[in-house]
């Protein structure tokens, strides 16, 4: 057993890694070690000598267990320094750079206008973008062969389903549902076939409709007026007789030139005024087929291109800009120093 033991400690001093470790004890202490093998040799000795032979080769057996040990944890914190040596971090380097996301200008726009309205008082409704021809068109005084029709150049999926061309479905939808008073915005994508450097086949729009008893003309414009000034700032707002069928009497709304301060540029065609959205005093058909009654309730609708007004707020010259996810574009309406841009 002595001379085990000193084989066992001069084997020890030349492991040099777990691997060493590894077959050193199953060398010593493995089923066919060397250490393990002193066991089937009891068999032969007397009850007087089994129990002291029994004794040193456990004693034997606890101490190459206890060495084994030791030098597993010492290969271990070696192993863990070199790791931490290995990877350490040299705190004088330059930082990296984070860069901060931003909102979308489109949706950055949508929740200022949203913001808005909810501060006079107006609540937010959806609608889906799959719409039936009936709320689409019909319901909003827009029937078939109506030549109001071929002003929305429609996506048909069949022939009374189609691609939302206007958000307005939604005034339907709601008003079939819930008793007047009913003031709301509805913010959400539309599509029209129609696709120029102003324009998009899939856009934004948000429209408005307040209906309870005695709405004016003079409401419609004071709300509309606060708005723009909200939005724009100090811009001077003026109404234009339209047409809409859904809305009678009807009117375009401009603001003064925001490019040219209203002095005449190329951007508002040398008018001084910019067309930013159309409105007007819900059509009795419409107050009919939502299921008010046109002589005891009156109200009035807005609409309005999300694009168009994100374009002028921000000085974009481009409608496509909002759709291609180029970073340059993107990035300067991210964060910066703590603030957005």
């Amino acid at each position: 057993m002595d001379e085990i033991k000193k084989e066992f400690e001069e084997g020890l001093k030349r492991v040099k890694d777990f691997e060493d470790l590894k077959q050193l004890k199953a060398l010593f202490l493995g089923k066919k070690g060397r250490v393990t093998a002193l066991f089937k040799r009891l068999k032969d000795l007397s009850p007087e000598e089994k129990k002291e032979f029994g004794r040193e080769i456990n004693e034997l057996k606890s101490y190459c267990e206890k060495l084994l040990d030791e030098k597993s944890r010492e290969l271990f914190e070696r192993a863990k320094q070199e790791s931490i040596e290995r990877e350490a971090i040299d705190i004088t380097l330059p930082a990296r750079n984070v860069n901060f996301g931003g909102l979308h200008p489109i949706t950055r726009t949508i929740m200022e206008i949203e913001d808005i309205f909810r501060s006079m008082g107006f609540g937010v409704e959806v609608g889906p973008e799959i719409e039936l021809d009936l709320f689409n068109f019909e319901l909003l005084n827009i029937p078939k062969e109506h030549p109001a029709r071929d002003m929305q150049d429609t996506f048909y999926i069949n022939d009374n389903v189609v691609l939302r061309t206007h958000t307005s479905p939604t005034q339907i939808r709601v008003m079939k549902r819930q008793k007047p008073p009913v003031m709301f915005i509805s913010p959400g994508r539309v599509y029209r076939r129609d696709s120029d450097i102003t324009h998009s086949p899939m856009f934004h729009q948000v429209e408005g409709l307040l209906v309870d008893k005695d709405i004016r003309f003079s409401d419609l414009k004071g709300v509309l007026s606060g708005f723009l000034k909200l939005f724009f700032g100090d811009v001077p707002v003026r109404f234009r007789p339209s047409y809409f069928p859904f809305t009678e009497p009807s009117a375009e709304v401009d603001i003064g030139c925001i490019i040219c301060g209203g002095k005449g540029c190329r951007v508002c065609s040398y008018t001084g005024y910019l067309e930013v959205l159309g409105c007007g005093m819900v059509h009795p058909n419409v107050l009919k087929n939502g299921g008010y009654d046109p002589e005891k309730y009156t109200g009035f609708a807005f609409g309005l291109g999300v694009e168009r007004f994100a374009m002028l707020k921000y000085g974009i010259d481009n409608i496509k800009l909002f759709f291609e996810n180029d970073l340059r574009f993107l990035e300067q309406f991210s964060f910066a120093k703590g603030r957005l841009l």
